[in-house]
């Protein structure tokens, strides 16, 4: 006798552990985001709604410090997420268009490693790596260790989409007389362009949130974001971080929304 669909939803526990789970995961956002608009001073009382803290993000006292972060962070997750989805871009072809070769489970396995292994222990070994060579910290440092840690998360929505598409039309092209670097232009990368989107947004979402290696890596007088907030934290959370949290929240939302929509439109084809 067949079984029956299984309803998860059905399962005991499940509505009061979703809703725990999901209290939990965003709770501390509405917080963040409803007490960003308060115009007292005080973190904890409410005196109404007001936009006063955003203003002071870019015309108040720190403005210069989060304007010189933001332009940090933004320049570097731009170039950082290019360089990425390009070599992984390159990574899926070789990997999935090139058959099977010698290491190829290595290769792939090194390729997901970065995924695997604990974001403090890559920040450990990325300081050590650049002191053994001498290199000095700063912006460099920080944009090449933003671009060896995106390679892998641009690397999955593009990898999943080249796998979706069958070579035959590679082939047709080939066929054609076309040579394999027309067919890879004309072919397949423009049908490979919504898993290169949504390659690039990961890694650019990644490169701008991203705080642990940062920390680590980042010269004296350097700053992105995330290192600008907590210094500001450690010496006492104020409204106008919480502006700034709200704004990279919605920045994050925008990205992971445009990322959703550029990979449905693609399915529904």
């Amino acid at each position: 006798m067949a079984r029956g669909k299984y309803d998860i939803r059905r399962y005991p526990g499940f509505l009061p552990m979703t809703v725990l789970c999901l209290t939990l995961l965003y709770a501390p956002l509405i917080v963040v985001t409803i007490y960003s608009f308060n115009d007292s001073s005080s973190i904890t009382n409410w005196e109404g709604m007001s936009t006063r803290w955003y203003v002071d993000v870019f015309v108040g006292v720190e403005s210069d410090k989060f304007k010189s972060a933001a332009w940090n962070s933004f320049t570097i997750a731009m170039i950082a997420a290019t360089v990425s989805t390009t070599i992984a871009t390159l990574a899926a072809t070789g990997m999935i268009r090139a058959g099977r070769f010698r290491l190829r489970t290595l290769s792939f396995g090194l390729i997901s490693l970065p995924l695997m292994v604990p974001e403090i222990v890559t920040a450990v070994a990325t300081l050590i790596f650049f002191n053994s060579i001498g290199f000095v910290r700063g912006y460099t440092t920080i944009l090449l260790a933003h671009i060896a840690f995106c390679i892998p998360f641009a690397y999955m929505p593009i990898a999943a989409r080249m796998q979706g598409i069958e070579d035959s039309y590679e082939q047709a092209a080939l066929d054609l007389y076309a040579s394999k670097f027309q067919a890879f232009t004309r072919i397949l990368l423009p049908l490979m362009a919504p898993g290169i989107i949504s390659g690039f947004l990961l890694a650019f979402i990644i490169s701008l949130d991203d705080f642990i290696i940062t920390n680590f890596v980042k010269g004296a007088g350097v700053e992105t974001l995330p290192t600008a907030i907590f210094g500001s934290v450690k010496q006492g959370i104020k409204p106008n971080i919480m502006a700034i949290s709200t704004m990279l929240l919605a920045i994050s939302i925008v990205m992971v929304t445009i990322s959703y929509l550029v990979s449905k439109s693609d399915n529904t084809k």
